[in-house]
C-alpha cells in the first residue's frame, strides 16, 4: 500500500533508538523526508545515515526538549529546511519509583519533560501546518495512561495528560485539515526491553532463550490475548498510517497497539511478585540502557 507520504516532511522526537527509530525509518521508507532527533549526536547521526543508506531522506538534530531554549532552537533549525507537516511526539522520560518515593516536585519535573515538551513542539510546528491546510500530530502514549500499574504513577499520569491534550487539540483544530491522535503501545521488544527482561529472567529463573523469557513476561508481568509481545516495526506501521493522507478520518483517537493487554483487568495472577516488578519497559521505550536504572530517559 502506498501511504502517499512522498513530499511530506516529518520530525520524530526521540528517534535515535527504539520505537522512535522504527517510526523514523518507516516514514522515510514510505517517502517522507524525516528529521531524526535525540540527545546523543552519534546515535542521531547513525540513524540518519542508515536511513540515507537505504535510499531515504533524513537529517539529524540534537536537543534536550526539557530545556525550553534548546527546544526552541530545534524547532527553528527544523523549519529552516522547510515546513514540517508531520510531528510525532515520541520523546519522553520515566523514573523507576513508586508513590512513596516520588515527591510532588518529581511529578512536576516529569510532567515538564513528557507533557510540556510535547506542547512546545506542537506550538512550534503548528503554524506551518495551519498555513498549508494539512498536518498530522501523533503522540506516542502507553497503555498505562488508562490502565496504570501500582508503580510509576507520575509517569502514567503524564501520559494520561497526553491523551487529554490530544482530544482537546483535535477539537481546537476543527476543520483545519490537521488531525491529532495518540498511539499507545503495550510491551514492545526494543533493545532496552530485551536487556531488562533478560536480567529479570535470571532473577526469576525463566531461562535463557528469548521465547521462554517472553512467555515468562506474559505469565508473570502482563498478559495479552494475542499471546506475544509487540515489535517496534508494528508500532511504526500504525504511526505511519495515522500520519498519512489515508487516515484523514482518524482524529482525536487513542489507538491501542498492545495485543489486547489493556483489556486485561489485572496483572497476571500467577505470581504475587508480578505486582512488584519494575515496569518501565511496558511502554514505548526509545533508548537502549537497562531499564533498571533509577532514571532512564526514553529519548537519548
Amino acid at each position: 500500500m502506498d501511504l502517499q507520504l512522498k513530499g511530506h516532511r516529518a520530525i520524530v522526537t526521540g528517534s535515535s533508538a527504539g520505537i522512535g527509530e522504527a517510526i523514523a525509518r518507516t516514514l522515510a521508507a514510505e517517502g517522507a523526508a524525516v528529521i531524526v532527533h535525540g540527545r546523543r549526536a552519534h546515535a542521531v547521526s547513525a540513524v540518519a545515515q542508515a536511513i540515507s543508506a537505504d535510499g531515504g531522506q533524513a537529517e539529524g538534530l540534537t536537543a534536550d526538549l526539557a530545556d525550553p531554549g534548546d527546544c526552541a532552537r530545534l524547532i527553528s533549525r527544523a523549519l529552516a529546511g522547510g515546513d514540517i507537516d508531520i510531528l510525532v511526539n515520541n520523546a519522553g522520560a520515566f523514573a523507576n519509583r513508586g508513590w512513596d518515593d516520588a515527591a510532588p516536585e518529581d511529578w512536576l519535573a516529569l510532567y515538564a519533560t513528557n507533557v510540556a515538551a510535547a506542547v512546545r513542539c506542537i506550538q512550534g510546528f503548528l503554524p506551518a501546518m495551519r498555513a498549508s491546510g494539512w498536518g498530522r500530530i501523533v503522540q506516542i502514549g502507553t497503555g498505562e495512561a488508562v490502565n496504570p500499574f501500582p508503580a510509576m504513577p507520575d509517569y502514567a499520569a503524564s501520559k494520561a495528560a497526553l491523551l487529554n491534550l490530544t482530544a482537546s487539540l483535535a477539537k481546537h483544530l476543527d476543520r483545519t485539515g490537521i488531525t491529532v491522535n495518540t498511539v499507545s503501545p503495550g510491551i514492545v521488544v526494543t533493545p532496552g526491553v530485551r536487556e531488562f527482561y533478560r536480567l529479570e529472567a535470571r532473577r526469576r529463573g525463566w531461562g535463557e532463550d528469548w521465547p521462554t523469557i517472553e512467555a515468562g513476561v506474559l505469565t508473570e508481568v502482563l498478559d495479552n490475548p494475542t499471546g506475544r509481545l509487540g515489535r517496534p516495526e508494528e508500532v511504526a506501521g500504525l504511526v505511519a498510517f495515522v500520519a498519512s493522507p489515508l487516515a484523514d478520518y482518524i482524529n482525536g483517537a487513542n489507538l491501542r497497539i498492545d495485543g489486547g493487554s489493556t483489556a486485561v483487568v489485572s496483572l497476571a495472577p500467577h505470581s504475587e511478585t508480578s505486582k512488584e516488578i519494575s515496569t518501565p519497559c511496558v511502554t514505548h521505550c526509545s533508548a537502549t540502557p537497562a531499564c533498571g536504572s533509577a532514571k532512564w530517559p526514553l529519548a537519548p
